[in-house]
């Protein structure tokens, strides 16, 4: 039986199978997990929920999917608010001189 080769990866799946802009993509992802479990917290069919965020049912049913590309950043900022949810964008000095990064780091639990 053969070896296969293991790479030890970063904390972005994005970056690590070489997507452009992966901090993008992985906050996009992190704010469409979020806006999924907001969803299933309520107990929405994707048809209520398409109802509740201004959206056709197959628009719902790609972001829970994680097919988010056809969402602007700014468009699932939208569609949290309209869950309830505050977005608070916070801008800090880089935590290392080599590289800055944008993260997503959600506060508080599904029905909170």
């Amino acid at each position: 039986m053969r070896k296969r080769e293991q790479h030890k990866g970063s904390s972005n799946v994005f970056a690590d199978i070489g997507l452009p802009n992966p901090d993008q993509a992985l906050a996009k992802a992190e704010l469409a997990r979020q806006i999924g479990r907001l969803l299933s917290a309520r107990g929405l069919t994707q048809a209520q929920a398409a109802d509740l965020l201004g959206l056709d049912q197959p628009k719902v049913s790609a972001l829970l999917r994680g097919l988010h590309g056809g969402f602007s950043t700014e468009r699932l900022f939208r569609l949290l608010t309209a869950l309830g949810r505050d977005v608070q964008i916070v801008i800090k000095p880089a935590r290392s001189a080599a590289r800055a990064h944008v993260s997503v780091r959600a506060v508080g639990g599904a029905n909170g």
